[in-house]
């Protein structure tokens, strides 16, 4: 077992603080072997500022995910109306009023990118905050720690069990725990397919079991995985399957914002301050509770500096604040803080490095902070680097938006016929064949006017269409799809040059200014083949 606890409290000296026996599983002083057995965490819980903006994240991201397919918005009668869905046999993508075609995929490809300079930015001003409060993974395993804090107890309780022999509540309190997660596993997956079918109809045939197989396959894929990971596997995936902790590195930089366990004011620590001070020796602030190493998820210690393990939730920020305001120490010895700024105070405490960490340099004689200590000013944060990618972020984003907003929604596409590439008539006009795929991007029904220019002799006829004689003719084109016509072209022999001859078709909204427009030839006898 990773961590133990012993049950007596000893009361510290400086404040009545509890002294918990936590040994990290992944000390950066000791890594384990590669195929070592995974030992088991049994995070405390944390309370403070941090903690509480970890569960409102929760709140949000989970609820974005379990709710946001049941979303409805109006399209009209054509088109559906869940708000977000990935429509794979039509191949569309709706969010809420914009609507995606495959040819349109750039889009995509656009957030995608933005997701990426994103990422990059975060990490490069507040380190790997992604990791430590949005990562999915994160997400489902503090709602699976949350199951078992309710059935089993905190820390103690939890270790207390573990170690137990099996018995009825235990059995009873981990089929309950596993069930549990099963099931959130269950709705996790679910969830995940409402995304690509309307949800009522598709959550209504998945329980009378008239959906389709690939949904009952992707649900149990996904419940597997939920279930691994977020309850069984927890910090292995962020450690050992997750590529981010050792990409991140090239990310970070002096100025960048990471959990720093401040040991130029922690050092040297002792659980016995009053003791230590009366003797005349050098006492830090850290008490070496260890609070800091019951807290963390990930099962380091993050006073051995920083590791590829450390997911920066900061609950280690929010256990050590409250042993300091027991103890009567300002808060912060465990702080997001940049290297820059640390490695100026540790300079600052140790005489530029040449003595060992010296508590009396850092402070005035009535114990506050020295007028030379460095704390954090927010402007690092604007630094070549982050603007970089905010710049690269906003621009991508602006592209995207002004395409969004200028793209057509109409879109006409000819093929001139191959074989053959005309048709010499008995009046001895000369035919082309051409067809026509006029692609209506909203969800109504429009009429479409489709003209020739290029040619002032040339008629046009339409397979299927009667009474079509001129340049011009209208059709009707149906909603959110494309209309293909067989069209011909025709022209009187003396009109026809030797060379191929430019022809331009036009297609225009009846009702409106939208007009697409596609270039093509029309071929004749003596033309280069």
């Amino acid at each position: 077992m990773n961590v133990q606890l012993n049950e007596s409290q000893a009361a510290q000296e400086a404040g009545d603080v509890e002294r918990l026996n936590a040994e990290p599983v992944m000390s950066a002083k000791k890594r384990q072997p590669l195929y070592e057995a995974r030992k088991k965490i049994f995070p405390k819980r944390a309370e403070g500022k941090f903690r509480q903006f970890k569960w409102i994240v929760m709140a949000i991201t989970l609820g974005i995910y379990y709710l946001t397919p049941w979303l409805r918005w109006d399209r009209g009668a054509f088109a559906p109306d869940q708000a977000v869905l990935i429509d794979l046999a039509n191949r569309r993508f709706y969010f809420f009023f914009i609507e995606i075609w495959p040819q349109e995929f750039f889009f995509v490809a656009g957030l995608l990118v933005m997701a990426g300079f994103g990422l990059f930015l975060v990490t490069s001003a507040v380190g790997r905050a992604w990791c430590g409060y949005t990562c999915p993974q994160t997400v489902w395993v503090d709602l699976f720690l949350v199951i078992e804090r309710i059935i089993e107890g905190d820390r103690n309780a939890r270790i207390k069990l573990d170690a137990a022999p099996w018995s009825l509540d235990k059995l009873w309190k981990r089929v309950s725990k596993h069930a549990i997660w099963v099931m959130i596993g269950v709705l996790t997956g679910g969830a995940w397919i409402f995304y690509f079918a309307d949800a009522p109809t598709l959550a209504r045939d998945f329980v009378t079991g008239n959906a389709d197989p690939i949904a009952y396959m992707t649900v149990a894929i996904l419940t597997a995985t939920t279930y691994v990971f977020g309850g069984l596997m927890r910090e292995q995936v962020c450690i050992y399957m997750c590529p981010w902790p050792r990409i991140q590195a090239a990310m970070l930089d002096e100025n960048s914002l990471v959990v720093t366990y401040n040991d130029w004011r922690g050092e040297p620590r002792t659980r016995h301050a009053k003791k230590a001070a009366a003797a005349g020796e050098s006492v830090g602030d850290c008490v070496d509770c260890n609070a800091c190493v019951a807290v963390c998820p990930m099962g380091i210690d993050i006073r051995d500096g920083q590791q590829l393990e450390c997911i920066t939730c900061a609950l280690c920020i929010d256990a050590c604040d409250g042993v300091m305001d027991k103890i009567g120490k300002p808060r912060g010895l465990i702080a997001y803080a940049t290297l820059d700024e640390y490695q100026s105070n540790m300079a600052l405490a140790t005489n530029g490095g040449t003595t060992a960490i010296e508590p009396a340099r850092v402070r005035n004689a009535d114990g506050s902070f020295s007028d030379k200590v460095r704390h954090f000013n927010w402007r690092v944060i604007f630094r070549p680097r982050t603007l970089l990618y905010m710049g690269v972020w906003t621009a991508v984003g602006i592209g995207l938006l002004l395409a969004l907003l200028g793209r057509d929604r109409l879109e006409l596409n000819v093929l001139h016929d191959r074989n053959p590439q005309y048709v010499l008539e008995s009046d001895g006009s000369i035919r082309n064949g051409y067809t026509l795929r006029i692609l209506n991007m909203i969800a109504e029904p429009r009429d479409i006017e489709v003209a020739i220019e290029g040619l002032p002799d040339a008629v046009l006829k339409v397979n299927g269409m009667d009474g079509v004689s001129g340049q011009r003719f209208t059709v009707s084109v149906e909603p959110d799809e494309a209309t293909t016509l067989k069209v011909f072209v025709t022209m009187a022999g003396d009109k026809v040059t030797d060379d191929n001859q430019d022809l331009r078709f036009i297609a225009t909204d009846a009702g409106g200014s939208e007009q697409a427009v596609y270039d093509a030839v029309f071929i004749g006898p003596g033309a280069k083949r």
